[in-house]
């Protein structure tokens, strides 16, 4: 489970089996119990979460909008697509 990036209580995350085929790029977000999966492409959107509301959420997809490059250039270094 390669991390991208921590922000505060928040871990970013893949997980290095993504199934087969492979699902499009996004990231996985825990913290205080919760957790998320965001994609980043086709638009950056909230596939699914459990636990963190709305404010949370929000700040998550700044987090994601301003890490973008370094999420994209993370998931292309692991898994070599």
């Amino acid at each position: 489970m390669p991390v991208v990036f921590r922000s505060g209580n928040l871990k970013f995350y893949f997980y290095s089996n993504e199934g087969d085929p492979r699902e499009p790029l996004h990231v996985h977000v825990r913290g205080g119990g919760a957790n998320a999966k965001i994609w980043l492409e086709p638009t950056i959107g909230v596939a699914e979460s459990d636990g963190f509301n709305s404010r949370d959420l929000s700040a998550i997809i700044r987090l994601v909008i301003d890490n973008r490059s370094l999420i994209k250039r993370a998931w292309h270094e692991h898994f070599g697509n």
